[in-house]
């Protein structure tokens, strides 16, 4: 029983030591590749963003957004075209993990509880 014990600290010990990649300063710029499902269909929307600026192509809509660091790994993009009020309505993304050229980060509007999570591939600096 005492080995049991031994092993299940020695584990836990070593798992709450685990920190995930977050190298997120290669992804404030450049150009990027989301994919996700909508209404059962996958979608891809790509994206240019320099340090202050997101430039987005969805279904041959262009939005433009402002990009405001909080800090390394977590920014607000404020659209700056909105065409109805939900448009209106900030995000908060936060960068979860990051590995070569993709990341995965959490996303919802500014102030909700709700988060949704997302993976972006950069396609180009």
């Amino acid at each position: 029983m005492k080995k049991i014990l031994l092993c299940l600290c020695i584990f836990l010990a070593l798992s709450s030591c685990y920190s995930p990649e977050r190298d997120c300063n290669q992804f404030h710029t450049g150009t990027f590749k989301f994919e996700s499902y909508l209404n059962g269909e996958l979608v891809t929307s790509t994206f240019i963003r320099n340090d202050s600026l997101e430039i987005d192509s969805f279904q041959g809509a262009v939005d433009t957004s402002s990009v405001r660091w909080i800090n390394d790994c977590e920014y607000i993009i404020k659209n700056l075209n909105p065409k109805n009020i939900a448009e209106r309505k900030p995000l908060h993304i936060k960068i979860l993990t990051t590995k070569k050229d993709t990341y995965t980060f959490e996303y919802g509007l500014v102030g909700d509880p709700k988060k949704k999570k997302g993976n972006v591939t950069k396609i180009s600096d």
